[in-house]
């Protein structure tokens, strides 16, 4: 599964517009909406840089054979 995220603003009319998306040609995609503001910003930049503590192969091997 590939990801990507943007950040848009949305403008005054309501309306965004997306940057081609070629590598997704032909593909099912999903958008999901989230608002954020700069107090968040900080928040979610943490808990998505922690993401590297469950990427542990050792770890991973205890817990497959518990």
């Amino acid at each position: 599964m590939q990801a990507m995220k943007i950040y848009l603003d949305v403008g005054d009319d309501g309306m965004v517009s997306l940057p081609a998306l070629h590598q997704f040609r032909g593909k099912k995609i999903e958008v999901v909406i989230i608002e954020t503001d700069e107090s968040n910003d900080s928040l979610l930049m943490a808990s998505e840089s922690s993401l590297e503590f469950w990427d542990n192969p050792v770890d991973d091997a205890v817990w497959n054979n518990v």
